[in-house]
């Protein structure tokens, strides 16, 4: 088995710091609230350097062109030069610059409500995004002063900072850390970027329609993103198609997108995915998801006829998680591929037709891999998750023929925790659960099961276990091999251990016996 990297990741940088100090701005503020105030400062602090790049370089082009000063100042106002660049236009009061000097002042609540009332004016991609929450917060004016002077010294939209990201940087690790803060009746919305990570390097979106009808925070398109320009490709390449439920949280993520300049339909409205699909004859190569986890009440009543229960059994409405799976398969393209998050429980529950469901699901030969996932991955439950990937097509031409297949990976053991309570998933890590997949897949891949981690199983297999598709079934227990010191040094461990563990039990009986004694004289 491949040695697993348990080296501590590297503490961030300016992130880390800068977090901490919006932590201590926030004072008695609920994350909920601060979040909205913070992200939609960052994200006005973007544009408005986006904006203020962009009119230098302009200046100069004028300049060169022998324009004169009046001349230069005119058409420094005129919108179509940063239109035309995707650059968002920034009114002259709504300019970071102009706000900061204002920033100490009572009114500046009122004057960044304002400010993100005028961006949407001339921004019309942007309307009905931007919160207008900083008038009527409880936020002391005074800290909002100070979060400014914070976000001030972050260079968000100069190129330098554009190509590394600085940006991304930030906004992904505010919208982890909230989530933490959160808890679990919070931030939903975000799933890890390694977890990310891992199912976009697994199902590789190069090219065509990608979908998440649970999008929260458009997480999984802002990496599919990069994984095709990491590819060599363009962010044409793909076409972004998602739905959310939540208002705040879709426009959390239409900002996301925005500050990227990711294109996507979301939707002109947050809808449920399930009683108002916003993309009904939506046929996607890739789907990307993290749905909520074991959710119940989702309204299966009100949706007994649906197209989408292919299986003529409606999910139970005490947990969604097989009305997400058909959601998933109804979407797909024949060629398609989805990969999603679900808790454990979607992978032996026999109640309510949830096992008759996935017996289906097995028996049509959609199930491609599944991978079993370490513990506190998640900031916001403790629930056990695992990954699902299905596909309509096993034999493509393009893959070896795995009809008939079924890939389990036992990832349990990965992960190295990156604080007290959390845990993620290295890029060593990604790289060499996803690169088993791949093998496995490829024509001449040198894939082998691996006892404790990985096992190609036969369908057959499956009936035996009763369609039960936890990995642990199947992979089974990794060899544990020891050399002749390594026996002696455990060993000796072990019975120094047990000889403390006795001595102490000794130690107990005296004291009960003692106690007993004591009790025994009293009653006499």
């Amino acid at each position: 088995m491949s040695k697993r990297n348990n080296n501590k990741k590297g503490v961030l940088g300016f992130e880390d710091k800068l977090w901490q100090a919006a932590d201590k701005l926030r004072g008695k503020l609920d994350p909920s609230d601060y979040k909205y105030i913070v992200l939609g400062l960052i994200f006005l602090k973007y544009i408005s350097d986006s904006f203020e790049n962009k009119r230098v370089e302009i200046n100069k082009e004028l300049k060169d062109d022998n324009y004169s000063d009046e001349e230069i100042q005119k058409e420094l106002e005129d919108r179509d030069y940063f239109t035309a660049s995707n650059v968002f236009w920034v009114p002259k009061e709504a300019r970071w610059l102009s706000l900061q000097e204002s920033s100490k002042k009572p009114e500046i609540g009122v004057l960044v409500d304002n400010a993100m009332e005028e961006i949407e004016k001339k921004n019309p991609s942007l309307k009905g995004v931007l919160p207008r929450i900083y008038a009527g917060s409880s936020l002391d004016k005074r800290i909002l002063g100070e979060v400014f002077d914070l976000i001030g010294d972050i260079g968000l939209g100069d190129k330098e900072n554009e190509s590394q990201d600085i940006l991304g940087r930030v906004y992904e690790y505010f919208l982890g850390k909230f989530a933490q803060k959160e808890g679990k009746l919070g931030g939903e919305f975000f799933t890890p970027s390694s977890i990310v990570r891992l199912l976009v390097e697994m199902i590789e979106p190069y090219k065509g329609r990608v979908y998440d009808p649970c999008c929260g925070s458009g997480g999984m398109f802002v990496q599919s993103e990069k994984f095709v320009k990491s590819h060599g490709g363009k962010a044409g390449d793909i076409s972004i198609y998602g739905q959310e439920s939540n208002p705040t949280t879709w426009k959390l993520a239409r900002m996301n997108l925005a500050i990227r300049g990711i294109e996507a339909n979301l939707g002109s409205v947050p809808a449920d995915t399930f009683h108002n699909d916003l993309h009904k004859t939506l046929k996607a190569d890739f789907i990307l998801a993290n749905p909520p986890f074991n959710d119940s009440d989702w309204g299966a009543q009100l949706l007994q006829e649906d197209v989408r229960w292919r299986y003529n059994i409606v999910p139970p409405n005490n947990n969604s998680n097989f009305a997400w799976v058909q959601h998933f398969i109804h979407h797909l393209k024949p060629n398609g591929i989805t990969g999603f998050v679900l808790a454990n429980g979607s992978l032996s529950s026999q109640t309510s037709g949830e096992g008759e469901i996935r017996k289906s699901i097995v028996e049509e030969d959609l199930v491609d891999c599944i991978i079993s996932l370490p513990s506190q991955l998640f900031l916001t439950t403790q629930i056990p998750a695992c990954l699902w990937f299905l596909t309509r097509t096993k034999n493509d031409g393009k893959t070896r023929d795995r009809r008939g297949e079924i890939l389990f990976i036992d990832a349990r053991e990965y992960g190295q925790m990156i604080d007290r309570k959390t845990r993620e998933l290295t890029e060593e890590d990604i790289k060499e659960i996803s690169s088993i997949y791949h093998e496995w897949k490829k024509r001449d891949g040198n894939y082998e099961d691996e006892k404790g981690l990985s096992k190609s199983a036969k369908l057959e297999e499956m009936k035996e276990h009763n369609y039960v598709l936890t990995p642990g079934r199947y992979v089974g227990f990794k060899d544990i091999t020891m050399d002749e010191e390594e026996f002696k040094d455990k060993f000796g461990r072990l019975s120094m251990q047990l000889k403390k563990q006795m001595e102490e039990g000794r130690k107990l009986d005296k004291k009960i016996e003692k106690i007993l004694e004591l009790l025994e004289n009293e009653n006499s």
